[in-house]
């Protein structure tokens, strides 16, 4: 899994294939893949940092790993830009 620091955010995406495998089949890449992405908040001190998972909502599978992990990376960094760079409670909706 990789990760990626954006205004002192860690970017974990999380992608997986759209369809469950099957037929004794290790894997369903066929189907394209979905994706998600964890966002880890700053650290204000010594203790855990919080996080939150958001799905990307796509009617349509993507055609790769890849692409799903770009759109990933490009929805976690509209999210926090979205809120100024600055920790949103997770009270507080996206």
């Amino acid at each position: 899994m990789s990760m990626h620091l954006y205004r002192g955010f860690e970017i974990h995406p999380l992608i997986y294939p759209r369809l469950a495998s099957g037929d004794g089949r290790a894997h369903n890449y066929e189907a394209g893949f979905d994706a998600a992405v964890r966002i880890c908040f700053p650290r204000t001190d010594a203790t855990a940092s919080a996080s939150r998972v958001f799905k990307l909502d796509n009617a349509q599978a993507f055609d790769s790993a890849g692409d799903a992990r770009r759109a990933s990376l490009r929805h976690a960094e509209y999210l926090i830009d979205r809120h100024g760079g600055e920790r949103w409670s997770s009270a507080g909706g996206a």
